[in-house]
C-alpha cells in the first residue's frame, strides 16, 4: 500500500513529539510505501535535520507551522466578497451557545443531530475550497476583513462574551495558525490524492491535513491520538497566563468543532488507551470505528534486567519521569516522610530532568522541600550525614543507563495528578519490578492487576501502598513477575505495528481509493477498473501490491493512467502517468 503519513512537530524531525513510534511503525511495515507530510513547529526543530530514513520512506514534504509565510496572491473582490462571507459563518459558529468551550464531558453539542456542527463543516470546507482556487489563505485570514466578521459575530447577542480589539487581533492570529493547513499545495493528484490511505499521527492540524485530504481526492483517514489533542488544549488553556477569556473561549470552540468533524469523518480512530477513547467518544466518535492500539515500547533494552535475578536494594523506591508540577512530586516527598516513620532505612531515587522554565522553578522546589523534611542524618556523630532522597537525571553520572536505575529499586512509584500514557510504569513492567501508582489517566488499564494504585493527592495512602510492599518480597516478585508478562503482551513494538498491519488492511479493503483509468490520450477507458474494486470485501482478482488485475491491463502490457478522484472527476494525462 501506498501511505500518506502526516505529522505534527513530530517525525522525521530529530526532536519532537511521537518520532519514536512512527519511525517504528514505517521500519515494522517496510513491505508499504510511505510518503511523510510533516508540520514543524518551531525554527529550532527545522534546523535540528532529520532522522536517518528508513528504506520505506518514499518523498517526504514539510510545511512550517511557526511561521505564516508569505500572504498568498491578493483576492479579487469576487474572492474578497467570498472570504468575508465564508469566514462570517465560521466566526458566528464559534460564537454561538455559551456551552460551546464547555469541556465534552458537559456537552453533546457535537453530536449528529447538531445544526451547528453542519455549519461549521460547510464553512471550513468553502475556506478550504477559497484556498486552492487562489493559491492561499494566509494573507486574507489575518486581514481587515476577517477582523471585522469576528467583531462582528463576537458583539452579536448570541455571543457568550465581549471581546475587545486586543482580543480581536489576537483570535484572528491564533485561527489564522490553526488554519494555516488550508495554504498547503498537499491537495492535488500527484501529492496525497496519490496514496491509498492518510494516516494522521495526532489531532489538530494532522487531522486537519487529513480531512483536507479526503475531501478533495477521497482518500481514507486515519487518526492515531495516544492523548486526547482536545483535552491537551483544555489544559495549556485552564493553565495559560496569557489571553483573555474570551480568547480562551473561542479558540476551545474551534478545537472542539474541528475534533468532532476529524471523529466524524476518518474512516478509523485509534486511540492509544481507554482514558483517550472515553474522550473522543464524548467528541462524537463512532464506537464502531473506534480501535484502541496501545503505543509499542522497545523491550529489549530491558530484557537482562527483568530475566536476571533480583539484585536490587530492598529498601529503594525509585522515580522516573519529566519533572513538572502535574508528576506532583510534593505528595510523592510527604508520602516517603511517612515511609520513613515505618521503614526508617528506606531511600527515595528521583530520576528525570525539568522540560521548561515551569518545571525547574518545580524542580527547585522539591529540591527545598526534601531539604526540610530530610535534613543531613549520620548514624554516628563523627560520620558524614546523607539525605535519603536523592535527585538525579537519566543519563548522568548517578543514572547512566535507565534499565539499571529501575533495576536498583525494589519499587517503582508513580504520584502524577495528570498523565497520559504512563511510559515510565511500562519499562518497570519490562523490568519485572513491582509499582504504587496513583489513579491517574490510562496507568489503571496499563497496570492490571499487577500493581497497587492509590488515589491521586493522598499521601497517606501512596505511603502505605509502599510501606506494604517494601515489607514483602515475596509479593513484590509475584507482581513484577505479572507486570512483565502483561507488558509484554500488550506494550511491544512488536503488536503495535502488526496492529497498524491489520488496520490499513481494513481501511484500504473498505473505503478503496475511486480512480478514473484513461489511456494514452487521455479518453476515459470503460470497464477499466473491475466492478468488484467498487464492492467492500476482498478482491477477486490477482493483482501486485498497488497495482491491478493482469486482465485491465491496457494491450501493449502496461497498465493504464490513474487518477485519484474526490469531488473533481478529471482524467489524468499519458504523461503523468499511473497515481
Amino acid at each position: 500500500m501506498h501511505i500518506g503519513l502526516i505529522t505534527e512537530g513530530g517525525y522525521p524531525y530529530v526532536i519532537g513529539d511521537a518520532g519514536l513510534w512512527c519511525d517504528r511503525l514505517v521500519r515494522g511495515l517496510g513491505q508499504h510505501e510511505f510518503d511523510i507530510y510533516a508540520l514543524s513547529r518551531t525554527e529550532r526543530q527545522e534546523a535540528e535535520g532529520w532522522v536517518p530514513l528508513p528504506p520505506g520512506a518514499g518523498r517526504v514534504r514539510t510545511a512550517p507551522l511557526w511561521t505564516a509565510g508569505k500572504d498568498g496572491a491578493a483576492l479579487g473582490r469576487r474572492a474578497r466578497r467570498r472570504f468575508a462571507e465564508v469566514y462570517g459563518e465560521l466566526a458566528t459558529v464559534l460564537c454561538t451557545a455559551p456551552g460551546s468551550a464547555a469541556p465534552p464531558e458537559a456537552s453533546s453539542a457535537s453530536g449528529p443531530a447538531d445544526p451547528e456542527a453542519d455549519r461549521f463543516r460547510s464553512a471550513l470546507y468553502s475556506l478550504a475550497e477559497l484556498a486552492r482556487d487562489v493559491g492561499g489563505l494566509t494573507g486574507a485570514l489575518r486581514s481587515e476583513a476577517a477582523l471585522r466578521a469576528l467583531e462582528h459575530a463576537c458583539r452579536a447577542p448570541h455571543a457568550p462574551r465581549t471581546a475587545r480589539v486586543s482580543d480581536l487581533l489576537d483570535i484572528a492570529a491564533q485561527v489564522e495558525r490553526a488554519l494555516r493547513p488550508l495554504s498547503l499545495d498537499w491537495y492535488e493528484d500527484d501529492t496525497l490524492g496519490a496514496v491509498d490511505l492518510c494516516h494522521a499521527t495526532s489531532g489538530g492540524a494532522a487531522a486537519l491535513t487529513g480531512l483536507l485530504a479526503g475531501h478533495f481526492t477521497g482518500v481514507p483517514l486515519l487518526v492515531t491520538e495516544y492523548g486526547a489533542q482536545l483535552r491537551a488544549h483544555y489544559l495549556g488553556a485552564l493553565g495559560a497566563t496569557e489571553g483573555t477569556s474570551p480568547v480562551r473561549t473561542l479558540l476551545a470552540a474551534f478545537h472542539r468543532r474541528l475534533a468532532a468533524e476529524v471523529y466524524r469523518t476518518a474512516a478509523c480512530i485509534t486511540p492509544g488507551n481507554a482514558h483517550t477513547r472515553r474522550w473522543q467518544e464524548r467528541c462524537g466518535a463512532d464506537r464502531s470505528r473506534l480501535r484502541t492500539v496501545h503505543p509499542g515500547m522497545e523491550a529489549s533494552r530491558f530484557t537482562e534486567v527483568g530475566e536476571s535475578a533480583d539484585r536490587s536494594d530492598p529498601w529503594t523506591l525509585v522515580w522516573v519521569g519529566r519533572v513538572e508540577p502535574g508528576k506532583d512530586l510534593v505528595s510523592l516527598l510527604h508520602a516517603f516522610a511517612e515511609v520513613r516513620k515505618e521503614v526508617p532505612r528506606a531511600r527515595l531515587r528521583l530520576v528525570g530532568a525539568p522540560a521548561d522554565a515551569e518545571g525547574q522553578a518545580y524542580l527547585g522546589h522539591c529540591k527545598a522541600l526534601a531539604a526540610q523534611l530530610f535534613p543531613d542524618e549520620a548514624e554516628g556523630v563523627h560520620d558524614v550525614g546523607d539525605n535519603p532522597v536523592s535527585f538525579e537525571e537519566a543519563g548522568g553520572p548517578e543514572a547512566p543507563d535507565l534499565a539499571e536505575v529501575y533495576a536498583a529499586g525494589a519499587v517503582v512509584v508513580l504520584s502524577s495528578v495528570v498523565e497520559g500514557f504512563p511510559t515510565s510504569l511500562v519499562e518497570a513492567m519490562f523490568c519485572g519490578r513491582a509499582t504504587v501508582s496513583t489513579d491517574a489517566g490510562a496507568v489503571v488499564e496499563v497496570i492490571g492487576g499487577t500493581g497497587l494504585v492509590v488515589p491521586p493527592r493522598n499521601p497517606r495512602a501512596l505511603a502505605q501502598a509502599c510501606v506494604a510492599l517494601l515489607r514483602d518480597p515475596e509479593r513484590r516478585e509475584r507482581l513484577g513477575a505479572a507486570a512483565r508478562a502483561r507488558a509484554l503482551e500488550l506494550f511491544t513494538v512488536e503488536q503495535n505495528v502488526e496492529a497498524f498491519h491489520g488496520i490499513y488492511l481494513e481501511i484500504v479493503s473498505h473505503a478503496p481509493v475511486r480512480r478514473v483509468l484513461v489511456d494514452e490520450a487521455g479518453d476515459p477507458l470503460p470497464f477499466g477498473a473491475p466492478a468488484e474494486s467498487h464492492v467492500p470485501g476482498l478482491w477477486t482478482g490477482t493483482r501486485a501490491l498497488g497495482g491491478r488485475p493482469r486482465w485491465a491491463w491496457a494491450p501493449d502490457g502496461t497498465t493504464a493512467p490513474v487518477r485519484a478522484t474526490g469531488r473533481s472527476q478529471e482524467p489524468v494525462t499519458a504523461a503523468e502517468g499511473a497515481r
